[in-house]
This record gives C-alpha cells, structure tokens and sequence, in this order.
C-alpha cells in the first residue's frame, strides 16, 4: 500500500541528499527549524494548512506550527531556501484553484511559500506519487516580498539536486552526476514516444542531436517555452542550429541537411496534434534533454560521452542491438586507458578517424584540460581535437558532442575517412596521436587498414592506439596488411583486454599501441600484456560496472608496467617478433603458479569433462 513516506525518500533520493548536513547545506525535516529563528517564526506564524484558503489571502492560518515535509537550507545562498512538500497520490498534485492547502501537494507548498517570502527567497517543491516513472512534480520560484511566483514550468515533473535549483533561477547551466539508470529511462521513453508518432529511424538521431545543438543557443533556451504553436518552435530549432553552427567550421551542406530534417518532422501530423507542453510533444522532448541529458555533458572536465551512452541505449530498441548502424560504444574506461597509453596531455594533437559519437576526443579533451592554462584551453578547443565520421547520425551527434562542451571548431569532418580530400587536409594538422575503434567486420576494409591509415596521418614518431579483434593479433589473417605495417611502423605493445570488455557484444579484443613512420626492427622487444581482469562484474540492467572500485589501482599498475617494461609473471612480457609472428601475450608469458588453487584445477576437470560429454566422447572413470 502506497504512503507517504514512499514519496518523501523517492524525493530525497532525486535530489541526492539526506536529511541533516550535506555539502551544500541542510535538510530540515516536518519543519524542524529551531535553530532557525525567521523560519521558525514563521511556520508558527502561518500555522497548520487549513482545509481552505486562496493564495491571495494571508488571514487564513492553521492552529498549531507549519510541518512542511522539508525546508533546505544553503552555505552560500543564505537568502533562498527550498520548501517541500509531498502527497502519496498524483489524485492530490493540484486543486484547481490552488486553494485547498491541506489536501493537495502544490496548494499547500504553496501556502508554505507565501507566508516564507516574507523573509527568503522561495523554491517551493510540490511532489506527488510513489513511483518514480509515475511522479507528479511541479517547481515554483517566489522572489522575496513579490506579490506574485513564477512557475519553473522547463522542469515539470522532474526533481533536480538542490543546488541545481539554485543555477537555474540565477539562468545558469546545471549540472547533473552521470546517471546510466536515467539515461536508459529516458532513452526508452523518447524511443517509445518517436516510434508511436512515426518517426524513421534515420531521423531520430538527427532529431535527439539537433535539439542539443539548439539548446547551445541561449536565446533559444530562454524563449522556447514562450512559443505559441508547433510550427514555430520548429523554425525557431532551425534557427537556433543554424545560429550555432555557423560559429563553427562545418560546411553549409551538412548544415542545412541537418534542417531538412526538422523541415520533414514540421510536416508530421501526429506530432503537430499533440499540444505544446503536454508529455511527448516538442517542447516535452527539449524540456527531457536540456535538463536530464545535457546537464550531465555540460563540464568538459568529464571523461564521460553521456551522449553517446545515451544514443546507444535509443537505438537498441529500435529492434535490434544497432550493430546494424555500425554502433559500438567504445567503454568508457577502455577510452581512458587507452588515452594513457598514449600519453595524452595539453600539448597532444588528437584524431579519431571513425569517431561515432566522440567518446574518444570528450575523453581526450578532459586529459588536455587537466594541466592548461586558459589560453591553453582555448588552444585546444581550437586546433587540438580532429575526428572523421561517415555516418549521418553518429556524425551529428558527434559535433553536437563537441559544440557542448564549447570545443571552438568542432573539426570533424563528415566522410570517408579514407577521402583523399579529408586524409591531405588532416595531414596538414600535425597530428601526434590517434585514438580509434574502427568498425569491425563492415565494408571492404579490415580493420588493420583502419589502424595503418590512422599511422599514415599521424606526425612522425606520433603514437596511434586501436582497439581491434584479437583475430589481428594472431597472425593468419591480414598478412599483407600486416607485412605493410611493418615495413612502415612499430608495434610497441599489445594488450589482451578482458574478453566480455564490450559486453553485450561479444568481440574479443586487444589494444595495441605503434609508433608512426618508424620502420619496425624485430630485433628490439615488443610489450605484451595480458589484461583480462579490469575488476569489472556484470549486474542486471546494468552491465558491466565497477562494482568494487577496483579499476583506477588496476590501471594505474597496467599502465606503470607498460612505462616500465616490466615483465610479471602471468601478466606481462617482452619478445621480439615480426609481422608473421603472433602478437598476443598468451604465446610469450610464464604461467604464475603462485596464483593457481584446487578450485582452479578443479573447474579445469569439470571444462574438460564437459567438452568430452558435449563432444558425445566415452570416458572412463
């Protein structure tokens, strides 16, 4: 049976804080303020909610003290305080005329609000439901000693953290921890909602990405809700994205390809029948993405591609796993080691040339950030990040990736990126390090040909890191692309990576790392590591996740290995080889006995009696 309390923890949970001290301030509980003499006063003052009262009358109080479900507080804002208040039934959101403070959730935080402003500013918080898909929200904003509030009608039926309230009544971007739960709700919601309204799949990733390029534009953000009619927020979307690409170097074709979407979608009947601020209308879908999406990608500090999660999980339930769009998202985790591998810093110049959604260059530009300066900040916006994606989509969310985090240029180039064109102008850029993931097993180029143009691009001595199937590594395929690569450049290192890293898919992979333009000389040692245990496990609904916080020790001590050469039993080695020879760990490394237990042995007997029972072999016990 539903109660109270349900939306009461559900509320605090949104808001990720508790009751008491938090970093930012305090939660009061049931109008617990005594150390608070002005709102203790006043929630005395007003009393109880009475059973009826209009918003403009302040003569109606209650018997007794106010109780409202949480007052909150803040170190830095000490003239603006969040009230709260919560029903167990969404039957119970709002009166019609906001006068039944006792009853219903907005009439009584409300209440709270009028009689608080007399001293504070207000952000009266009205929630109701139990379930958290099911919720009713509603944010108001009451300025000190004002005769009337705003409503924050951009975060209806969303519950932010509280200092996020704070940024969005002072007009500023919020920001919001990474969430893979939210962004797989909100991705299977809009998906649902597209699909019902008969939107192509080709469509919907150019949809989802030119709206977060819209939201870069502040005029627009501010004015979106103001629009009267469907056919206007649609022309003011193609404005706002031509206003924000046209800062950038983006040619006019894509451009305006980008447009001719939306000039389709403003033709669709069944979108333009759903009114202007009701679920799963236009302004619904910028609303879901400014304030659940974009929040988590607006710090360029974070490695996280949000985004990119965020498109993978859309387009799996576009029936099918999206492995026919060519999407596979590089983890994230994978993508930081990799750039450490590869030494990334302030000074690097970075190209992934088939880049999907960027996750590889957010990932780089927060290594680059670390150490810069302003100035060297700018640099790097600038002329420090390159990518190539031939993909229409993926393209696009790419450059609304980068634009969001205010990248300068946005230097990716829509394309082939074996393009004579592309490839000369990315020569001129004196590139030193390349990161990719290039598509497995699509068109008529192997992966290795991905790796060996990548090489071909960098600077020399530039280092180029790739994470492909193992089927590179072992040597009986790929010979003459193997052979070429040699004769032009070095295999440093090897990793074999875990075997379910890209789960659910099941590819095997390793990571490799060369040296640009530099002939290989196979009598020098290439590094081998065999990295099959990141820490991660796999959860329900989850995936693989870093459950016990093992992987930044383990890739510290992968990483200081690789720099140091080290050779550990069961984890590394060092062999000369060439372009015939295997290029894995697993043929050169000692076993580590030490490590080795009866479980070991024992589930080593139960494997082989299986394949023996499988294989329909007789046995003798």
């Amino acid at each position: 049976m539903a109660i109270e309390q349900y939306t009461e923890s559900l509320t605090l949970r949104e808001m990720k804080c508790t009751i008491g001290e938090n970093s930012f301030g305090y939660v009061f509980p049931q109008g617990d303020c005594e150390s608070l003499d002005k709102i203790e006063n006043l929630l005395k003052k007003m009393g109880g909610k009475p059973k009826e009262c209009s918003l403009s009358d302040y003569s109606v109080t209650g018997s007794g003290k106010a109780k409202p479900e949480y007052v909150i507080t803040f170190n830095d804002a000490t003239s603006t305080i969040i009230v709260v208040e919560c029903k167990k039934s969404v039957k119970f959101h709002q009166s019609e005329d906001c006068s039944k403070p006792k009853d219903y959730a907005v009439d009584g935080v409300l209440f709270y609000t009028k009689h608080l402003k007399e001293e504070y500013n207000v952000i009266a918080v009205a929630v109701s439901g139990t379930k958290k898909n099911e919720i009713k929200a509603s944010t108001f904003y009451w300025q000190k000693g004002a005769d009337s509030f705003q409503e924050l009608k951009k975060i209806q039926d969303l519950i932010l953290e509280p200092k996020n309230y704070i940024e969005l009544i002072n007009g500023k971007k919020i920001k919001k921890s990474y969430s893979l739960d939210e962004i797989r709700e909100t991705a299977i919601i809009m998906h649902e909602a597209l699909r019902e309204i008969k939107v192509t799949e080709s469509h919907k990733p150019i949809f989802i990405a030119g709206i977060l390029i819209a939201l870069n534009d502040d005029d627009f953000c501010k004015s979106y809700q103001s629009l009267t009619s469907y056919k206007l927020v649609m022309q003011n979307i193609q404005a706002a994205i031509e206003n924000v690409l046209a800062e950038s170097d983006i040619r006019n074709e894509r451009i305006s390809y980008i447009k001719q979407v939306f000039k389709t979608l403003q033709d669709n009947t069944k979108f333009q029948e759903i009114p202007l601020g009701h679920k799963n209308s236009i302004t619904w879908y910028i609303e879901q993405l400014e304030m659940k999406i974009k929040p988590m990608m607006n710090y360029a500090d974070s490695t996280l591609d949000a985004l990119g999660v965020f498109y993978h999980e859309f387009i799996k339930y576009s029936g099918g796993d999206g492995s026919g769009l060519g999407i596979v998202l590089t983890p994230q985790h994978l993508t930081e080691f990799m750039c450490d591998l590869a030494g990334v810093n302030k000074n690097s110049k970075v190209v992934d040339i088939c880049c999907g959604s960027a996750s590889f260059l957010v990932t780089a530009m927060s290594r680059m950030f670390k150490s810069a300066n302003p100035e060297e900040v700018e640099r790097i916006r600038k002329e420090g990040l390159y990518g190539v994606e031939f993909d229409d989509g993926l393209y696009t969310l790419a450059i609304a990736n980068m634009i969001i985090r205010k990248d300068g240029k946005s230097n990716i180039y829509k394309g082939d990126c074996f393009n004579e064109k592309i490839t000369q102008e990315l020569k001129k850029k004196n590139i030193n390090i390349g990161l990719i993931n290039p598509p497995y097993s699509q068109g008529d180029k192997e992966e290795l040909e991905f790796t060996e143009h990548l090489l071909d691009i960098l600077t020399p001595g530039g280092t180029g890191v790739v994470v492909v199937p193992m089927s590179c590594a072992i040597g009986t395929k790929f010979k003459t692309t193997r052979e070429r690569l040699f004769k032009h450049h070095t295999l440093k290192a090897v990793f074999s990576m875990p075997d379910d890293i890209f789960y659910p898919v099941g590819t095997t992979v390793c990571v490799m790392v060369w040296e640009a333009h530099t002939p290989h000389d196979s009598t020098q040692e290439t590094f081998f590591g065999y990295y099959k245990n990141d820490g991660f496990v796999k959860r329900k609904k989850l995936g693989r996740i870093d459950a016990f916080s093992k992987w930044t020790e383990i890739e510290k001590k992968w990483v200081t290995l690789y720099r140091n050469r080290d050779i550990e039993d069961g984890l590394t080695a060092r062999k000369s080889v060439t372009w015939e020879d295997e290029w894995l760990c697993e043929a050169y490394m000692k076993t580590d006995y030490s490590t080795l237990t009866v479980d070991d042995f024992q589930q080593t007997i139960n494997n082989f009696l299986a394949y023996k029972v499988k294989c329909g072999a007789a046995y003798e016990s």
